[in-house]
């Protein structure tokens, strides 16, 4: 099954973009889904977490960012408002191993944690 984002890009400072991860149109079943990010020079790291536990934000984008999930369209999202250049990055969803993926007439469950290939999103000033 293979992960994949969608709507980064550039944007000025202050504004928004809401980013996409679907699953090969699988339905999400009992998944704990992240969002990571990964700026130049700088190591990857979690910004959001998704679950049936709730959600969790990293400190730099709580208040910001927003997770979250449509199960009719199958996606998770990350709706980032007041981007700062600091946000600059490659964007990757990663859904954790134990992961159900379902659609019809398939069954499916990860045994590793799964990334996408990532979408850079670019903060301007």
């Amino acid at each position: 099954v293979q992960l994949e984002e969608s709507g980064g890009g550039p944007v000025q400072a202050g504004g928004s973009l809401r980013l996409s991860c679907a699953a090969s149109g699988y339905i999400f079943r009992r998944c704990k889904m992240n969002w990571f990010r990964q700026g130049p020079g700088k190591e990857r790291e979690l910004v959001s977490r998704l679950s049936d536990e709730g959600t969790t934000y990293s400190s730099s984008v709580r208040g910001r960012f927003t997770i979250y999930r449509d199960d009719e369209k199958k996606t998770l999202y990350l709706q980032m408002n007041s981007l700062k250049t600091e946000d600059t990055a490659m964007y990757y969803c990663m859904f954790e191993g134990g992961c159900v993926l379902e659609k019809p007439g398939h069954y499916y469950r990860l045994d590793t944690n799964s990334w996408g290939q990532g979408t850079q999103v670019t903060v301007s000033s």
